[in-house]
């Protein structure tokens, strides 16, 4: 789930040597001599040499390499992601926790200025309210994905972060248990995150985000608040867009006061006048101009796009949190919207590609610098510029794209992301009244590269 990418970023530069920098597997063959290069690392960062000799017993794990490539849920509409993802129980139980914590939650808002229905939004899609917090060896997983080649300077510092949280002692050894990315507790820290942003909500010194709904809730508060989260500002705002927009300002990068959204036609949802004041928002169509319309404040464009990266996860964290909080059901837009299909969306990005757009990995999701280029493309056709790639879009950035000047192309070579198999349904926690199951068996809600792909 998370996050706090430049500070892991930065922690992994300061860890890195030449010999480690260049080491990685595609299997089991040289781990050990990988993990012996992660102990010297670790020795260095002044971790014991107790919890150093934790990986003594770490071995290749590969089926997080399978769970890895499996991700195919992030390719899904806006409305098919929330149809997923938001469910009945999840808003019910949601609502019933804010009241049932209130206490809690009026000390949280006090002491970080984050609302309780965001708050929730994320315990509940992150793990079901603490029902479904995983069952893997955290550090095993996080050790296998800093050895694998796709991207291990996300994971190399997480590894040695896991080890300094064992020192900490917060966690016990059998307690590094949770999501196959090696993310921890009831709204998914990764070690990094819980080292510098969990807090001891509850008084009883430690900082427990498995069992201490305080501690939770408090520590999900902290990380939003480092995040960038501004006290008593919106978030996200369902509205109604005219049929006439320049709709290349409809984009997430560009912010107007919410005056120059009113007077260009945009309402809120019911079509009621937007306040006419100079508070900046960016116009959000996460399917383009004839799907939902949302303005989105400054505590989306930073909190929650720092919290997940991934557009349509954090669009949906948003929302949930507006249902919570008393929002009704988002809108279809104003005329219906077909979706593209994963194979669509791959053969858009290899087009993009060859025609000298950076679209990142082609990977099936429509990524940050997917949009981008959709953007350019739709400007140079002629088209609407909302970003969006319907299947006619596609088709006609296909047929007649034209070559970009301006954004470099890596000379790697392009390859078609393989499709994801069909992700087994997670069991339901016995101790918990969870009537579905849970969606995020296919979700990795850890983080997201710079694409607005999974990190973890």
């Amino acid at each position: 789930m998370m996050r706090s990418l430049l500070a892991v970023l930065a922690l992994a530069t300061a860890l890195a040597t030449p010999a480690l920098a260049q080491s990685c597997g595609e299997s089991a063959s040289g781990f050990k001599g990988f993990i012996a290069e992660m102990k010297q690392e670790a020795a260095a960062a002044g971790v014991s040499k107790r919890s150093i000799s934790t990986l003594d017993a770490i071995n290749y794990d590969p089926a997080i390499i399978k769970r890895d490539r499996a991700q195919n849920i992030f390719s899904d509409s806006f409305l098919t992601f929330q149809g997923k993802m938001i469910s009945k129980y999840r808003l019910t139980q949601g609502q019933a926790l804010v009241q049932k914590h209130k206490a809690i939650f009026d000390r949280i808002s006090k002491q970080y200025g984050v609302p309780a229905p965001v708050i929730v939004a994320f315990w509940a899609l992150e793990t079901d309210f603490g029902a479904t917090t995983g069952d893997y060896d955290t550090i095993q997983a996080i050790a296998t994905l800093a050895w694998d080649c796709r991207r291990p300077e996300k994971f190399r510092p997480q590894l040695v972060a896991s080890l300094q949280l064992l020192d900490a002692g917060d966690l016990s050894r059998a307690e590094f248990k949770g999501a196959w990315a090696g993310e921890i507790g009831q709204t998914q820290f990764m070690a990094y995150d819980y080292n510098e942003s969990a807090v001891d909500f509850d008084g009883n010194g430690k900082r427990d985000l498995r069992n201490s709904v305080p501690d939770v809730l408090a520590s999900t508060a902290n990380l939003l608040r480092k995040h960038g989260w501004k006290a008593g500002q919106p978030w996200l705002q369902e509205v109604a867009v005219p049929a006439k927009l320049p709709w290349d300002q409809a984009d997430i990068a560009i912010s107007h006061p919410r005056s120059q959204w009113a007077k260009w036609g945009v309402t809120t949802i019911d079509g009621g006048a937007l306040k006419a004041d100079s508070l900046p928002a960016a116009l959000l169509l996460p399917m383009g101009r004839n799907g939902p319309a949302f303005l989105a404040y400054e505590n989306f464009t930073t909190a929650y796009l720092k919290w997940n990266e991934s557009l349509v996860y954090s669009t949906t964290a948003a929302y949930l949190a507006t249902r919570i909080a008393g929002a009704p059901a988002v809108s279809k837009g104003r005329a219906p919207v077909q979706h593209p299909s994963y194979e669509q969306i791959v053969q858009l990005q290899n087009k993009l590609a060859s025609l000298n757009y950076d679209v990142g990995k082609i990977d099936g999701k429509i990524g940050k610098g997917t949009r981008a280029a959709v953007k350019d493309q739709q400007a140079k056709l002629g088209l609407p510029a909302d970003s969006y790639p319907s299947p006619d879009v596609i088709a006609r950035i296909i047929k007649g794209g034209k070559k970009s000047a301006l954004i470099p192309v890596e000379e790697a070579p392009v390859e078609m992301a393989e499709e994801a198999p069909a992700a087994a349904p997670v069991k339901k926690a016995k101790k918990k009244p969870v009537t579905e199951a849970d969606p995020l068996a296919e979700l990795p809600a850890e983080g997201t590269d710079e694409e607005g792909n999974s990190l973890y």
